[in-house]
């Protein structure tokens, strides 16, 4: 009996020791050191993006622009991030339903998107409501952060990107007198179009006809019909790329020759991948340009196209600077999870070196930046001087 009694103290010794160093993380990871602070949890942002329909290709630019820059951010250490990427659709229900998954399921602490500015004013109440902080990279209509304190963008609104575009075009090619396009069921197009029409007035320029349209429409044939008896000297079009692009078609199938001028939504390589030849000539403005002799923007040209096999465009650079500015907002604000300290620390970014150029948020939280005009030539975008 007495044999047996101390093997059964002894194991029994054993297996206390094991538990106390299982407990101690003995048997996984090594105890941390008195008083050293616990490893971060990475920091959960949801995306909401347009990323199958017909304006996928700016969904896929964004979501690769973001890969990127979490990737970057990931390995530098100082932030961890996770993405979770719910698909838009291009609809807004569908945006709403994405936001309150990520808000109140994975609990993220930031959002980024909608892609389309639509889809941001109706998530925007949402998100704006629950705390959690929004930021726009494709969302240029007026009024987008008039929604909320939480309510941020790094895109260029159009009531400032059109106007550089519309003067830059007077300068160059002495414009009179234009016929303006714009897609009438899309907010974003709608209010593209009274920038339009509050720049051409502001450059004495003569608007001789205004033409409608519909998101998802295919048969231009009669507005640029009638728009070539006018003989204008340009046209100035809010739409997305794909309706852009088939605009660009049948004007030049029916001998318009003249400048296109464009809102944000010309601002992709898929405007010239559908368009082809007759994208030749359209004008935009964009705070974003391959060309710029910059090393960040070679270094992140460069990594784009080793990543992806194609160059970014504007949408793609757009995602990636405001994730770094998202991961030196957490950074700043000492925490991976509190949604109020990271809406402050967004707020009181300055001096941001983007790919984009020298970024802050006014005090609207819109970007303080410049924008480039940018014409397509021989299928490519060049600035316009």
């Amino acid at each position: 009996m007495s044999n047996i009694l101390k093997k059964t103290t002894i194991g029994l010794l054993v297996s206390v020791m094991a538990l106390g160093l299982t407990g101690c993380g003995g048997s996984s990871t090594p105890a941390a050191p008195a008083g050293a602070p616990a490893k971060p949890a990475s920091a959960k942002i949801g995306v909401i993006a347009y990323l199958s329909g017909a304006g996928a290709a700016y969904g896929e630019a964004i979501r690769q622009g973001l890969e990127l820059a979490r990737d970057e951010i990931n390995a530098q250490g100082k932030t961890k991030i996770d993405l979770i990427f719910e698909d838009s659709k291009g609809e807004k229900n569908e945006a709403i339903n994405a936001a309150n998954k990520l808000i109140h399921k994975d609990n993220v602490v930031a959002i980024i998107g909608p892609t389309l500015s639509g889809s941001m004013f109706a998530v925007g109440p949402i998100t704006n409501q629950a705390g959690v902080p929004v930021m726009g990279t494709s969302t240029t209509a007026e009024g987008i952060t008039d929604i909320g304190e939480y309510v941020f963008r790094n895109a260029l609104p159009e009531s400032l990107a059109i106007p550089h575009a519309v003067k830059k075009a007077k300068e160059k090619y002495n414009l009179k007198k234009v016929a303006v396009m714009y897609s009438n069921n899309n907010d974003w197009a709608v209010s593209g179009f009274k920038t339009f029409e509050q720049s051409l007035k502001t450059n004495g320029i003569e608007t001789l006809t205004v033409a409608t349209f519909a998101d998802k429409d295919t048969d231009f044939s009669a507005q640029l019909t009638k728009i070539a008896t006018l003989k204008p000297d340009a046209i100035m079009v809010a739409s997305l790329y794909q309706e852009a692009a088939l605009i660009l078609k049948k004007a030049r199938e029916l001998g318009i020759t003249v400048p296109i001028v464009g809102n944000n939504g010309f601002n992709s390589p898929q405007l010239i991948k559908s368009a082809g030849k007759a994208a030749d000539g359209s004008i935009m403005a964009s705070p974003w340009f391959p060309g710029k002799d910059a090393a960040n923007v070679k270094s992140f040209v460069a990594a784009y196209k080793a990543k992806f096999n194609k160059e970014p465009d504007q949408f793609a650079a757009q995602s990636y600077d405001a994730l770094k500015i998202m991961a030196q907002a957490l950074e700043k604000s000492g925490s991976n999870t509190d949604r109020k300290k990271l809406r402050d620390s967004l707020a009181a970014i300055k001096d941001f070196p983007g790919v984009t150029g020298k970024f802050a948020f006014d005090a609207k939280r819109n970007p303080a930046m410049e924008a480039t005009v940018l014409i397509v030539k021989d299928g490519q975008f060049v600035e316009l001087k």
